[in-house]
């Protein structure tokens, strides 16, 4: 299937027991279930904040929450003798998700959201390319097939009542379009950039997500202070002590599986948050689109169970 290619072992190799294999795809479920209440409890509590106040906010608090588990850990929070080099590589990647983050924001800000969603979520359409040009990723036909499926779910669920495929059409001519695919360019390069760190360079969740979550805040941090904060932000700060959790412990559990399977198999699993979070937002909210959602969610349970059974 996947020849071994990390020090530890985690890749798919061939004679690989299944059990190792559905163990990585049950952490990239929880934690798109995980992430997508997220992105639901994000949609309810956090409409009156500019996006870079409410993630200086929230990021800022991340590494407090996180600290039972780095305190729980066995492993040391900078391994010795290798400390500048995976300091700067998560650094690199933490850059690299905030320009993700940016142009997406910019994207929604200046476009139409039912245009802008679905093409920023198409970030496993380029995760499998990277990874099998960079890394040498082998996946067999249906795994590959189960990518793609897992994927046009994710788009689906994104989809908003338009031509389905109108915003592939715009994106050669419209810039929020654009911007939405470079972010999702940028996230597909995270993402592969984590089954680097986790795999090859042997680094630690509770390493990983600490440097990450300050760096994400210092880089939000001019962004934030063009916007004036609500007034009554102090009030809401356990709603951001309860978002930061989410954002702590659902990267955690998707950097155990990103140490168990390639990118390519994680993204699209991952990125089915998305489907959790609009089957919510139209079961409680009663949003419209309910149908395709389901279709969606039907999709991306055919295609995990591709990668599964690949």
């Amino acid at each position: 299937m996947v020849p071994d290619t990390g020090p530890k072992g985690t890749v798919i190799a061939v004679g690989q027991s299944l059990s190792t294999v559905n163990v990585g795809i049950a952490y990239a479920v929880l934690s798109a279930l995980v992430f997508g209440v997220y992105l639901f409890v994000m949609k309810r509590w956090f409409t009156d904040y500019p996006s870079p106040v409410f993630l200086l906010l929230t990021y800022s608090l991340v590494p407090v929450v996180y600290l039972p588990i780095v305190f729980a850990s066995n492993e040391p929070f900078l391994p010795a003798g290798n400390r500048i080099n995976v300091l700067s590589s998560i650094l690199a990647v933490t850059v690299v998700t905030a320009v993700g983050l940016l142009t997406l924001f910019r994207a929604i800000r200046v476009g139409e959201v039912s245009y802008v969603s679905p093409i920023s979520k198409i970030v496993p359409v380029f995760v499998l390319p990277l990874e099998v040009g960079l890394l040498g990723q082998h996946l067999s036909a249906l795994q590959v097939g189960g990518v793609v499926v897992a994927t046009a779910a994710v788009y689906v669920a994104n989809w908003q009542g338009t031509a389905l495929l109108a915003p592939l059409k715009r994106a050669r001519r419209s810039r929020p379009a654009q911007l939405a695919l470079l972010s999702a360019a940028a996230f597909a390069l995270v993402d592969v950039s984590k089954r680097v760190l986790m795999q090859e360079l042997a680094i630690e969740p509770t390493t990983y997500i600490p440097v990450m979550a300050v760096g994400i805040a210092a880089l939000m941090t001019p962004f934030a202070f063009r916007y004036q904060v609500p007034p009554g932000w102090r009030g809401d700060l356990p709603k951001f002590v309860v978002a930061a959790m989410f954002v702590a412990y659902a990267n955690h559990i998707v950097l155990l599986s990103f140490q168990l399977l390639p990118a390519s198999i994680v993204s699209p699993i991952v990125n089915g948050q998305a489907i959790v979070a609009v089957i919510l937002g139209a079961i409680v909210l009663d949003e419209a689109q309910f149908r395709a959602r389901l279709a969606a969610a039907g999709l991306a349970i055919v295609g995990i169970a591709m990668i599964s059974v690949g």
